[in-house]
């Protein structure tokens, strides 16, 4: 992609799309149509680009930098979106089915193009436009000798685009991951004014009042504010190396990730991760099939024009990387791990499933999830579990309604709750729990949870434990105690009135299990079952056909189970707050994929020895079937909690929560917010 006659393809290919724009010469209506809009499209982002190289925006108003960014946006943002062509539906319905998902497909790529200008990548520009061109030559010619444009030679055009330039987007990719030198996010953090809020429109992401809101309200904080959460944020990810007996001064650079609006804190985290050694990388969310994950945004993102196109082009992918990883080994080598600040506040998605939306057939999700299980395994191989940690931190955005300061300041105390104190009561739990051949869990009312879980058996109790005393460190806020499961013997059904799942709210989900492996599944998203099951496939279970039990878990932060019911937010909380609000369980990988030979201890010094189950150890004799790389936590919130029981080798039943309120001794204190 990247070679010396970029500019010259460049300019052949913007003279050929000023004449598509100005007179498309197709015959059939629709099609015309269509290559008109999105030429007009590309010559948006040909003016765009030459004026960001001229920095001719840098003195705008306010008002200017939001209408030259709504103007990018403009024809996916709410209701605009029925009618346009990054809809498939609505590609399908001018275009024809086959034809309208794949010019959908390819007119979403040609919309990367406005992170490309931002950034000054030119090639990639080049590339998507010598494809329409390409695309469009073909319909005329093919329009000319059988009266239609030939969708079978549109297809491969496409195909051999994505596959011809795997590679180098993959590369990229890594390298955004990896090298520090790539700092377009990284400058526009540390040498803008963040008081004055154009700086949100230098970064090409889409820019809501959310956004402007949150940058607003960051600037408003005093320096003691931002260091001290920039400080729970960072020394949480050094603990996370110092618990796990991970050598730190080893590593060089870590990955920030963050949503826009954030900058003010996230400039802070920078000079305290740089006085430990480390400098940052800060990647966008992917924008390209390549790079993409169903639609997760991995990265920093601004707002998103319309959760319907992510979902709607979910799986729209294929990929390559190895040699990429291989070509910056040593960077990779010296990589700490992700630091990620997520938010929450906006409405839980419900999406709609049409017809028109690429879906993958079974051989197809098995292809995925092939690929998924193989890059998971190389990225591992570059960037080492055993020498790697990460820490995970959650807040607010101003879309959670008039009370944002109010709950920002309350989810700052959930943040840094004392950790001493949730050490002891922790402990007690764990203390019982060791002594569990196996716990019940049961719901209450409505919920119908009726679960067994084994337990891994200890031999030295006074060296080993089996439950994890989860304190604020990689995973913030602090409470919980979890453990990996023994898959046999963990049987029953899980179900929650209502939880949100990897940016999915699920209604009345219930899962069942068999010796540990999902055997069912439902949901009421859809009035037809099969939807439903569908959605949970693609977004829980990642096309697999079962996964097991990775993590069984007692949240114990009640203080935030109660915020969330006082503030009306319990379904808008990520599932890294929600998790330590009641027991929970994680559909997938153990917490200690990849890691499991690293010896991990508690704070009362004993060994945790249940790092592994019957599928992670498969490891040792067909590491192709010992990792799925997806861990995804559901739990039942304490209002829908029967009891949670912990049962001995000679039958004597301990009972932890009993209607929703922990009744064990030594954890009484933790009812307190229920009446406070």
């Amino acid at each position: 992609m990247f070679n010396d006659n970029v500019e010259e393809r460049y300019a052949l290919a913007i003279e050929r799309i000023k004449e598509i724009a100005e007179e498309p010469g197709l015959k059939t209506e629709g099609f015309a149509d269509y290559f008109k809009c999105i030429a007009a499209f590309i010559l948006k982002m040909d003016k765009l680009a030459i004026d960001l190289k001229a920095d001719a925006y840098k003195d705008y108003s306010l008002e200017k930098c939001i209408e030259l960014n709504t103007g990018l946006y403009e024809d996916v943002i709410g209701k605009a979106y029925e009618t346009s062509y990054a809809n498939p539906a609505y590609a399908a319905s001018k275009l024809g089915l086959s034809e309208g998902r794949l010019l959908s497909f390819l007119y979403v790529e040609i919309r990367g193009m406005i992170v490309y200008a931002y950034e000054g990548r030119m090639a990639e520009m080049t590339a998507l436009m010598e494809l329409f061109v390409e695309v469009y030559c073909m319909c005329a010619s093919t329009e000319e000798d059988c009266g239609k444009p030939d969708y079978k030679q549109m297809k491969e055009s496409v195909y051999w685009y994505v596959s011809d330039y795997s590679d180098d987007l993959m590369e990229y990719r890594v390298r955004e991951l990896l090298d520090p030198e790539l700092d377009f996010a990284t400058k526009i953090i540390m040498e803008s004014d963040l008081t004055d809020v154009r700086y949100l429109y230098r970064f090409g992401e889409y820019v809501t009042d959310n956004e402007i809101k949150t940058a607003e309200y960051l600037s408003s904080l005093s320096e003691e504010e931002i260091q001290k959460m920039a400080d729970t944020f960072t020394e949480g990810y050094r603990i996370g190396f110092e618990l796990t007996g991970k050598d730190l001064s080893k590593k060089k650079t870590v990955n920030i990730r963050y949503c826009l609006g954030f900058e003010r804190l996230v400039k802070a985290e920078i000079e305290q991760f740089e006085k430990m050694g480390l400098k940052p990388t800060i990647y966008r969310a992917a924008v390209n099939t390549i790079n993409k994950r169903m639609h997760i945004k991995i990265g920093y993102y601004g707002a998103s024009p319309n959760k319907q196109m992510d979902f709607d082009h979910r799986f729209d992918k294929l990929g390559a990387l190895k040699s990429a990883y291989e070509k910056h080994s040593e960077l990779a080598d010296v990589h700490g791990g992700p630091a990620v600040m997520e938010v929450f506040g906006e409405t839980p998605f419900e999406p709609e499933d049409t017809i028109e939306c690429c879906h993958l057939d079974d051989k197809q999700q098995k292809l995925l999830v092939k690929y998924n299980n193989e890059s998971g395994s190389i990225v591992n191989s570059y960037i080492k579990g055993e020498e790697r940690s990460f820490t995970i931190i959650a807040y607010p955005s101003p879309q959670i309604g008039d009370k944002f300061p109010e709950i920002f300041n309350e989810i700052v105390k959930i943040n840094t709750l004392d950790y001493e104190k949730y050490k002891a009561i922790q402990q007690n739990i764990i203390d019982v729990l060791d002594t569990a051949e196996y716990v019940e869990v049961h719901g209450k009312d409505n919920n119908k949870t009726d679960i067994r879980v084994s337990v891994m058996k200890i031999n030295n109790p006074d060296k080993e434990t089996v439950f994890e005393n989860c304190l604020a460190d990689v995973n913030i806020p602090l409470g919980e105690v979890f453990t990996s499961p023994v898959l046999k013997g963990t049987d029953g059904v899980l179900n929650v009135s209502s939880v949100y799942l990897n940016d999915i709210k699920f209604n009345n989900l219930s899962v069942y299990f068999k010796d540990g492996f999902v055997t069912d599944y439902s949901c009421d998203n859809f009035e037809d079952g099969v939807k439903g099951k569908a959605l949970f496939k693609e977004n829980v279970l990642y096309n697999h056909d079962t996964l097991p039990i990775g993590e069984f878990a007692i949240g114990t932060n009640t203080t935030a189970y109660v915020m969330a019911n006082k503030y009306d937010i319990v379904y808008l909380l990520p599932i890294l707050i929600v998790e330590k609000m009641g027991p929970h369980f994680a559909i997938g990988d153990t917490c200690y994929s990849r890691s499991e030979d690293v010896a991990v201890y508690n704070p009362d010094g004993k060994e945790i020895i249940s790092r592994d189950n019957e599928v992670s150890l498969l490891r040792k004799t067909e590491p192709e079937k010992a990792y799925f790389n997806c861990h995804t936590d559901i739990t039942i919130p304490y209002d829908e909690i029967g009891d949670i029981t912990a049962v001995g080798y000679d039958g004597k039943k301990t009972v932890i929560i009993k209607d929703g309120r922990f009744v064990l001794d030594g954890t009484k204190e933790l009812n307190e917010p229920f009446i406070s």
